[in-house]
């Protein structure tokens, strides 16, 4: 997708740059972009995480849990764990869940707690 913007210095004429393109529009789309990482409790709190950081860190926190990304989470399907040496990404929310939960399809209830939870914590 690509952004086109007329500048009276070029005297009308219009430029387009596309998602690659440097410049103005790049400068937007990162100013934009989610910075922080975003991690919900087993109480519904949560920690905004502004580095980089590895699942493992994350669930040494919490002993005989999983650490599940939202972009993963599908009704009537099993939650995937985040691999313990995966960098989690910015931008994205995870649940910190109990491993009762991850043998077991996602139901209708389960669900909308997780998007309750996620829910409280955004802005």
């Amino acid at each position: 997708m690509g952004l086109c913007v007329s500048s009276e210095s070029n005297k009308g004429a219009k430029s387009c740059e596309g998602s690659k393109g440097k410049g103005r529009a790049a400068a937007e789309e990162s100013f934009r972009r989610p910075s922080a990482i975003m991690v919900m409790d087993l109480e519904g709190g949560y920690k905004e995480l502004k580095q980089p950081v590895t699942a493992s860190s994350v669930i040494a926190d919490h002993p005989n849990c999983f650490l599940c990304n939202s972009e993963s989470i599908y009704l009537g399907t099993c939650l995937p764990p985040v691999p313990e040496d995966e960098e989690l990404r910015p931008g994205q929310i995870y649940f910190v869940l109990p491993p009762s939960q991850a043998h077991q399809p996602l139901s209708l209830s389960a669900l909308c707690d997780l998007a309750i939870k996620a829910a409280s914590a955004l802005p």
